[in-house]
């Protein structure tokens, strides 16, 4: 792990937070877990969520069925238990329903609300919904998903009955060392629709309609109205394609604006299937591409040269009196049968790589500890 910051000699508490990417527990995997959904699929593709069981089996090997509720988290259920973060916070990228008023789109990615409680099984704190993915079974399966979360006692952000649910910040209270604000934002970048835009009357995304400083303005005003002192403000946005590692120049302004504008401490970027760069500004962490946390991609080709299996755990440590990130760990995964594993040596080496060269150009560097985690300097 590598300070960020300089240390105080006394230092206040630090708030450690646990971020995932894309987290598709839908579909395929649904399918695996012990409550799956009817697995009739839409898509050109296949016509069952069967068909991404069969193609991940024929790929590596035989998976379970009817698992328990921690079985798709793997190797990460050490990794938490051994990090201790005080919260935990992934994008839900599925929608948790059995409902069948599916939207037309080509991919529709739902879990039943039985088989969220894999959610619970790995003590996740807060899901974003702002994305591409959680109004896949229409607004009646958007209603089901935030019931199911809700009953989970999961915190939401990103999405809900109307404007005011959707814009509104998760709270995360961690007593004595403060609360953190969760923000949720999708922009039409990553896909989503113009027509999933809540509004005062009906349900819907937290969309921003581009990445312009009148955004800005509307994010910094949203916090000033709900923070209070002391508070650290975590802005997470659901951007860009699925593949390839550019970071367009308006991303950079965008995320430098919310340091400097709105005081975000971090800016949890999501929607590529792989990892992108990271940057620090102004002692502020950007991640501008967590990757998937979890998918059921196994045995499906094309793309092969960006290493979707590779998964990232990000655990970065926030001051609570400045709100600077003085730490960040990275520990490298793997998506196999459908759960997180240990990769190879040799795919930690290309994950520090590829990072590093990508990460270069805002000027951070990644390099590996001795205990195989990506430290940057």
């Amino acid at each position: 792990m590598v300070r960020l910051s300089s240390v105080h000699p006394e230092p206040p508490p630090v708030i450690r937070l646990f971020l995932g990417g894309d987290v598709m527990i839908g579909r395929g995997i649904d399918q695996v877990l012990a409550h799956p959904c009817d697995p009739a699929l839409h898509e050109g593709y296949a016509h069952s969520a069967m068909d991404y069981v069969r193609l991940a089996e024929a790929a590596n090997g035989p998976i379970p069925r009817h698992a328990d509720p921690w079985y798709v988290w793997g190797a990460a259920l050490d990794e938490w238990s051994r990090a201790q973060p005080d919260g935990r916070i992934i994008n839900l990228e599925t929608s948790v329903t059995r409902s069948d008023d599916y939207i037309r789109k080509g991919i529709n990615y739902r879990v039943s609300p039985d088989n969220a409680e894999c959610l619970a099984a790995a003590a996740i704190d807060c899901c974003v919904l702002a994305n591409n993915h959680v109004l896949d079974w229409g607004r009646a399966g958007l209603s089901e998903t935030l019931a199911t979360l809700a009953h989970l006692g999961i915190k939401m952000a990103g999405a809900g009955r109307n404007l005011d649910e959707a814009a509104a910040p998760a709270v995360l209270d961690f007593h004595s060392k403060g609360r953190v604000l969760v923000f949720s934002f999708a922009l039409p970048s990553s896909g989503v629709p113009e027509s999933w835009t809540a509004t005062r009357e009906s349900a819907g995304v937290n969309v921003l309609s581009d990445l312009s400083l009148s955004g800005v303005a509307r994010i910094a005003e949203q916090v000033e109205r709900t923070r209070r002192p002391g508070d650290v403000i975590l802005v997470s946005i659901h951007w860009g394609s699925n593949w390839g590692y550019h970071v367009a120049a308006a991303e950079q302004r965008f995320a430098h604006a919310l340091i400097d504008d709105a005081g975000v401490s971090i800016v949890h970027g999501h929607s590529s299937h792989h990892p992108k760069g990271i940057e620090v500004y102004r002692d502020r962490l950007i991640l501008y591409g967590c990757g998937d946390f979890l998918n059921d991609y196994e045995g499906i080709h094309g793309y092969e040269e960006y290493r979707g299996d590779l998964a990232l755990m990000y655990v970065a440590g926030v001051d609570a009196a400045s709100a600077a990130v003085v730490s960040l760990e990275i520990v490298p995964l793997q998506i196999r049968n459908f759960r997180l594993a240990r990769p190879s040596s040799q795919d930690v080496e290309w994950l520090q790589q590829t990072l590093d060269r990508e990460s270069r150009r805002f000027g951070v560097k990644v390099g590996l500890d001795t205990a195989g985690r990506l430290i940057l300097s």
